[in-house]
């Protein structure tokens, strides 16, 4: 048994000779690792580049300053990955712009976002708080409810889409009651939902008068169609800003409802009280911390990790700045996207209306250690 056994035993010595002499010249004809490979990975829908500071345009000449607040802000709920930075970043806060700069470039890295395909261009648009007015009880000119969310709603799970909530008793029913406030028309409503936030001044049952937001809660799990992109594809407009479809809506009193029914998407709020400290920043993001205007942008969180600061460019628009990923949103999908945090009231309205330009960004990652 034991002359059997030495042959195979032989043969086995061998082959595992060769096996381990192959694995020592894979590497020779396997195909070079490209320099897009993702250092550190990426969230899954997108690829980083490691790339030098002298491919992001433009990042010599940003008022860091301005950005620097939006990084505070961050560090009361950072990414594991920035929690040690935290304490340079609030000493920094005070420091000149120099010295500012010369932190990122030494504490950073720089990466090129792409698809998964390989393409670095994208989407800017932008979103703003718009400012309404309100009133606590419906009257004649203010007949339009902003819900809450609504009893039987279940997150995952879609309720009854917008059509249904006009229609259908059951929706009505499980509405009642839910109301916080009305605005003067279907139009502010839709703009109300679509920004996802907003500052209204209500004027209460007694006549006294105070501001408040109402901040995103909850949807009803439908998916979000434009009505802005429906009345310019059907020719019906050629001005899809807000007071273009203001001025649709009003021309077209009738057709309305209809229009409103093309967006199946309905959001609920929260009513949050306004101090001077509030009102100095916008709504909370999907981060969890306050919004800067003009610093903060929505990300598609597949894409790029909530907390990450991004150099972002987007010459259309004259952007070439620091931001900061701290919201997202429905409508914000793919490597390459964000929209813009321009802040609030009808300026803000109007520019954030006119944006929607090519885009690059850069996540700035800190090094390891």
């Amino acid at each position: 048994m034991n002359f059997v056994r030495r042959p195979v035993l032989l043969l086995s010595l061998i082959l595992a000779t060769w096996m381990l002499g192959a694995c020592s010249i894979l590497p020779w004809w396997e195909p070079d690792v490209p320099d897009q490979v993702q250092r550190p990975q990426g969230p899954g829908n997108s690829r980083w580049v490691p790339t030098d500071w002298s491919e992001l345009p433009g990042f010599d000449d940003d008022k860091l300053h301005e950005a620097w607040n939006a990084w505070v802000r961050n560090c009361a709920l950072p990414h594991p990955a920035f929690a040690p930075l935290c304490p340079d970043i609030r000493r920094l806060s005070l420091a000149g712009e120099a010295q500012k700069r010369a932190w990122i470039v030494d504490n950073l890295e720089p990466y090129r976002v792409e698809s998964m395909q390989g393409s670095a261009q994208g989407l800017l648009t932008a979103y703003f708080e718009p400012e309404l007015e309100g009133r606590r009880q419906p009257e004649p000119g203010f007949a339009v409810p902003v819900y809450r969310p609504p009893h039987g709603l279940e997150r995952g799970e879609a309720w009854y889409s917008r059509r249904e909530m006009d229609t259908n008793a059951s929706a009505r029913a499980s509405l009642r009651g839910r109301e916080i406030l009305y605005l003067a028309d279907p139009v502010q409503a839709m703009l109300l939902q679509t920004q996802g936030s907003g500052r209204v001044r209500i004027t209460e049952p007694d006549g006294t008068r105070r501001l408040v937001r109402l901040a995103f809660a909850a949807h009803n799990g439908h998916p979000y169609r434009s009505i802005a992109r429906w009345l310019l594809d059907e020719g019906e407009v050629r001005d899809a800003s807000w007071a273009g479809i203001q001025a649709w809506a009003q021309r077209n009193p009738d057709q309305v409802d209809a229009l409103m029914h093309r967006n199946p998407r309905v959001v609920f709020f929260r009513e949050e009280p306004m101090d001077a400290t509030a009102a100095a920043a916008g709504p909370k993001g999907s981060q969890g911390v306050a919004l800067t205007p003009g610093r903060s942008v929505a990300i598609d969180p597949q894409s790029i990790p909530y907390g990450a600061p991004i150099w972002l460019v987007a010459p259309a628009a004259g952007l070439r700045r620091l931001v900061f990923a701290q919201d997202s949103g429905g409508a914000i999908r793919g490597a390459v996207r964000a929209d813009y945090f321009a802040g609030w009231g009808s300026e803000a309205g109007e520019w954030a209306g006119r944006v929607r330009q090519n885009l690059q960004m850069w996540v700035l990652w800190p090094k390891a250690s």
